[in-house]
């Protein structure tokens, strides 16, 4: 329950304690809270078991920790009835993803050595053919704004 909580902290606590609550009355409430506590645990604790009682017997298994969707993605991860472990050891993010970087730093290598030739190529004609323009614009070029279009 305070897994989290340091020595230090633990100390700076008792110490706040003792100073707020005095040295006569600190036993008297580390008695209160410890027996609400218990209250509140065996509270949950019939809870839980009513709950468990009218799901009945095809719940037996049910535990109240898979409703943190972490546990119940974990439990099912581990249970592998679908498979899903076969597609996770399967799909390597880093390598689909250095493939697609290198299909499109190639596909911007031939694009842009294509306009290069076909830019001298079309200033030799005295005609621009549009659609290789559409195709390929330099970097710090951007298509014209049509406003009616938006």
């Amino acid at each position: 329950m305070f897994n989290d909580i340091g020595p230090l902290e633990l100390v700076t606590l008792v110490v706040l304690a003792v100073l707020v609550f005095g040295p006569e009355k600190l036993p008297k409430m580390i008695q209160d809270v410890t027996r609400t506590i218990r209250k509140i645990r065996e509270f949950s604790d019939s809870a839980k078991q009513d709950i468990r009682e009218e799901l009945g017997p095809e719940f037996k298994d049910f535990e109240f920790e898979d409703l943190n969707p972490k546990t119940f993605i974990r439990k099912q991860m581990d249970n592998d009835e679908l498979g899903l472990k076969e597609i996770r050891n399967g799909f390597d993010l880093k390598k689909e993803m250095a493939e697609v970087t290198d299909a499109v730093h190639s596909r911007e290598s031939e694009t842009s050595s294509s306009s290069s030739s076909s830019s001298s190529a079309g200033s030799t004609g005295g005609t621009v053919d549009m659609t290789k323009k559409r195709e390929k614009l330099d970097p710090p070029e951007r298509p014209p704004f049509d406003a009616d279009a938006t």
